[in-house]
């Protein structure tokens, strides 16, 4: 309801108790007031009630009671024309009517309570935990939140930057104006807060710091934002309050056994922007991959699909490994709602759900994390333990409480926010050693004189603690390339509790391997079953990632050696081998289609070669593969346990010939046998561990794959003459550059 502008108790302007000290004025003035809340607001002067509020270019305040308009009185600038000041006669709740010159000249006026007079918002123990990195529910704390207080709605806002001479909200609604919203300090936690009324959800804003030195830093972007612009904007967006009504329910409750050492995982990997796109060349939102992406990985048998990082990051370029907005899925798709939309859709279909996360090191755009509030407040002071030479990144000063408990609430946060499965930790062997990428003399060792980094390690095991704890059923996954012992072990054991490990030398030992032309590989037999000397000292995944087929690397199908037959038959045998190996799979997208050229972010797959044979046939023998896979329960019920896999033909050098056995607790097992050379073997003959017919149940070498169909016309018999240690045998044809499998009928 507006009143017009009322001359009602218009003070003396030259009255004592409407003044300040020259000091306070030049410093709203400057915007380096340091508590705002002392001077702005209503404030008792003896028996006086007197109201101050800054408002730079305003042209008239005057007071109104809240809930009825009546006129409570109009403020007076006897000190600075933005300083308005006046006596409240009326202990009333009020706010302010604020005339601002418009365009053309017209006033335009404005309602709204006052921000100053509403008391802090965060809680003692709010203030406790974040201070002790203990806050696991922080973006419900920290960051944008629309709300309702003393029954006004608005817009609260609070940011850790305990440095800060003076914070500041800005955006659109204060014209960018740090001088007109600046925050209160909690000193407790040194977090800066402040209620601004009238405000909604989508408004934009970021954070105006003034460094103890008195310089302004660049306008910073929240944290702990829930939303922000589409890059390369960076503003922050005050997020809408969650909407979505979940229906995963039965999914959270079973999610447990799906997530199993004994249970089958095959992950599809996936960069969201580049899986498809649409005619006009631009990704797809949440909803659209929800329709495509979700069936697909469904129909393929998957049984979880991995995003490449969907936080908000700057650089495209850097497919999400470089994200500063650690609570906000990537504007690129759209918002919060429709994110939640796509899990839960991936739930309905029997799919989960795994991110990549990275809390190993951030980029320095001045906007970020770097310098947040004129220090070294997120990042190591000390480049030698705080710049990343390998990606011109900051690491992360795991050994700060705040930090640590910044990292380990975003974690929570895309758990419990949007009931995500799993986390897939990026680079964690970065974290783990000091000397990491750096010569000696650059690196800084640890308290006892040793390149382990003991406060990585020790968030590493708290992170896993909490999550285990807080998100029964969900999964943390390590990109781990090194020999550290006990990743995956857990933490009351004194691992460091992952719940899998990336096996990167299995991948490196097979992809060297398989690169070879096959006349070569009788020479290198051992790099194929070296893995299976540490293949259960940890929980592994066997990862063929996005990082195999970028920089010159070659796509999966450009590795492979021979002709163009001969290409196709490798990869489908080195699947078939990596399917039946022990340890959970991990293929990135294209791979199962046997795209030609390398992955680029910004082109999609190449789904028209699935028209031609060979490329259809891949992606049906990965289809059929994650079939079998999950069918068998010899083929992952132990896969990190040693008493799943027995060698029965290991050093057949002279043929690059293998065969072994997977073994179930109470399941028929199955025989692998691998020919890794074009050269097909008759009445080959393997030790087999009991009679009766042996079914020919997958061979890579279908002609519905893109084969030559040689096989076993669909299985064996088994005689009673032993052979590799078995008391049984068969004698088989085994195809040439093939994966064949058999297993007892029952």
């Amino acid at each position: 309801m507006m009143h017009e502008e009322a001359p009602l108790f218009p003070a003396p302007c030259d009255h004592p108790l409407l003044r300040v000290d020259e000091a306070t004025v030049q410093a709203l003035a400057q915007g380096h007031i340091e508590d705002p809340f002392s001077v702005l607001g209503p404030h008792e002067a003896g028996e006086e009630r007197v109201l101050r509020a800054f408002l730079p270019g305003a042209r008239a305040v005057s007071v109104i009671a809240r809930d009825d308009g009546r006129p409570l009185a109009t403020l007076v600038t006897p000190q600075h024309p933005a300083l308005f000041v006046g006596f409240l006669r009326d202990a009333a709740p009020y706010r302010l009517r604020v005339t601002w010159p418009g365009d053309g000249g017209a006033a335009v006026v404005d309602e709204r309570a006052d921000p100053y007079s509403f008391g802090p918002i965060l809680g003692d123990l709010d203030l406790h935990l974040i201070a002790e990195g203990r806050h696991h529910t922080l973006w419900q704390a920290l960051g944008s939140h629309p709300r309702v207080i003393d029954g006004v709605e608005g817009v609260s806002f609070a940011v850790w930057a305990p440095n800060a001479m003076r914070v500041s909200v800005v955006g659109d609604f204060n014209a960018w104006d740090g001088r007109r919203h600046p925050m209160r300090l909690r000193h407790a936690a040194g977090v800066w807060e402040i209620f601004i009324p009238g405000l909604r959800a989508r408004e934009r804003y970021k954070y105006e710091i003034v460094a103890r030195n008195g310089d302004v830093l660049p306008l910073k972007a929240d944290p702990v934002a829930q939303a922000t612009e589409p890059p390369p904007a960076t503003a922050s967006i005050v997020p809408a309050k969650p909407a979505h009504h979940w229906t995963d329910a039965d999914w959270m409750a079973g999610r447990a056994a799906r997530h199993a050492p004994d249970a089958p995982i095959a992950i599809y990997e996936v960069h969201s922007a580049s899986w498809l796109r649409k005619d006009d060349g631009s990704v797809l939102g949440w909803d659209d991959l929800a329709e495509r992406l979700v069936p697909y990985v469904a129909e393929m048998g998957f049984t979880h699909v991995e995003l490449m990082p969907i936080m908000e990051h700057p650089f495209g370029g850097s497919w999400g490994y470089q994200p500063l907005g650690l609570f906000a899925p990537t504007a690129r798709h759209g918002g919060a709602d429709g994110f939640a939309r796509f899990v839960d859709a991936c739930h309905t279909a029997g799919v989960g759900v795994i991110l990549d996360w990275v809390p190993a090191h951030f980029p320095s755009d001045v906007y970020g994390l770097a310098q947040f509030d004129g220090t070294a407040l997120y990042e190591h002071s000390d480049p030698r333990e705080g710049y990343h030479p390998d990606w011109n990144t900051l690491i992360y000063n795991l050994g700060r409480r705040e930090v640590a408990g910044f990292l380990i609430a975003s974690a929570l946060f895309w758990l419990q926010r949007f009931h995500v499965d799993g986390l897939r930790v990026d680079a964690v062997a970065s974290m783990l050693y000091r000397d990491y990428s750096r010569a000696p003399g650059e690196w800084v060792p640890n308290i006892h004189g040793g390149r382990e980094n003991l406060e990585a390690v020790a968030f590493l095991k708290h992170l896993n603690a909490v999550i285990a704890e807080a998100c029964p059923g969900a999964m943390t996954i390590a990109e781990e390339s090194t020999a550290w012992p006990g990743v995956s072990r857990p933490v009351d054991e004194d691992g460091l509790g992952f719940s899998y490990k990336w096996n990167m030398g299995w991948m490196h030992d097979t992809l060297q391997y398989i690169e070879r032309d096959p006349v070569h590989r009788s020479y290198h037999h051992d790099e194929v079953g070296f893995g299976l000397v540490y293949a259960f000292s940890e929980k592994f995944v066997l990862p063929l990632s996005h990082d195999e087929v970028v920089h010159g690397k070659h796509a999966l199908i450009g590795k492979m050696p021979g002709d163009r037959w001969q290409r196709f038959a490798n990869l489908r045998a080195y699947l078939g081998f990596m399917w039946t190996h022990p340890g959970k799979k991990l293929l990135f997208m294209g791979g199962e289609i046997a795209q030609e050229r390398e992955w680029d972010h910004d082109r999609m797959i190449d789904w028209d070669l699935i028209s031609q044979p060979e490329h259809g046939g891949m992606q049906r023998l990965v289809r059929d593969l994650n079939h079998v896979y999950r069918s068998q329960p010899a083929l992952h019920q132990l896969d990190c346990e040693g008493r799943g896999f027995r060698w029965i033909v290991g050093d057949d050098r002279a043929n690059s010939v293998f065969a072994f056995l997977r073994l179930g607790r109470e399941a028929s097992p199955v025989l692998v046998v691998v020919n890794m050379t074009p050269v097909p073997h008759t009445r080959y003959r393997i030790g087999v561990p009991q009679g009766g017919r042996w079914a020919e149940i997958f061979n890579s070498d279908a002609a519905i794959f893109g084969g030559s169909n040689m096989g076993n016309a669909g299985g064996v018999a088994a005689s009673e003459q032993p052979s590799h240690g078995e008391p049984f045998s068969i004698c088989l044809t085994i195809p040439p550059l093939a994966t064949v499998l058999f297993t007892p009928e029952t």
